[in-house]
């Protein structure tokens, strides 16, 4: 039967159901390859009511992005809520980024290129992610976690420029991306602990191992 999409609150559900439908399967077969009869179809509903609630693929795309995005930020209130110290905030991101990336297909990032507005989304999102990543390194220095003859806002561009590398390079033929993502992330944090952040940071690396297997 046809979603009634004049009643607000029916159309807000219909709304919810479109967008984390279409962002589980965005994100597990890339953006491409999933088309908006594909969504409708899924969902049961007529392409006609998809584009009542969505004017195009992209206006699509940039809801699940804002809607990851949402994730992201809760998930960080979560963390800061019960975390003792900033590393063990930095170190949950890790791993839920690090979940994140497993759970997304490569291609969800070459594709989202050729939609300008979304890139762009997505863009002013990692400026906002560095720009706080700094403040959680300044905190750090100040636990006594994090040297403090570090220019974090250089470290944190190449790691950017890293991970930007590591998404248009052939390296994740020969070693996994997840693997490549780790060997960067735990040299960089290695690189700017003190003994007392190195401890919290070895002892994560050994649990995070030993869950691994």
């Amino acid at each position: 039967m046809e979603e009634n999409t004049k009643n607000p609150a029916p159309r807000a559900e219909l709304k919810k159901r479109i967008i984390d439908s279409s962002l589980e399967a965005f994100t597990k077969h890339g953006i491409k390859s999933i088309t908006m009869d594909e969504i409708a179809s899924s969902l049961g509903i007529s392409k006609r009511t998809l584009y009542e609630v969505f004017y195009d693929k992209e206006t699509l795309l940039e809801a699940c992005v804002l809607r990851r995005q949402e994730m992201e930020e809760q998930y960080l209130k979560e963390v800061q809520a019960v975390a003792g110290n900033v590393l063990e905030v930095i170190l949950k991101l890790f791993q839920y980024s690090i979940e994140q990336f497993h759970a997304t297909n490569k291609k969800f990032f070459e594709d989202i290129k050729k939609y300008p507005r979304v890139a762009e989304l997505m863009m002013n999102r990692h400026n906002r992610n560095s720009e706080e990543a700094i403040r959680f390194f300044e905190e750090g220095v100040s636990q006594g976690l994090f040297r403090d003859d570090v220019n974090f806002e250089i470290m944190s561009l190449l790691v950017r420029e890293q991970l930007d590398l590591l998404m248009n390079t052939d390296i994740c033929q020969k070693y996994s991306f997840l693997s490549v993502y780790e060997t960067i992330m735990f040299t960089y944090l290695r690189g700017i602990s003190t003994i007392k952040g190195a401890q919290v940071l070895e002892n994560f690396i050994c649990e995070y191992r030993r869950n691994k297997r």
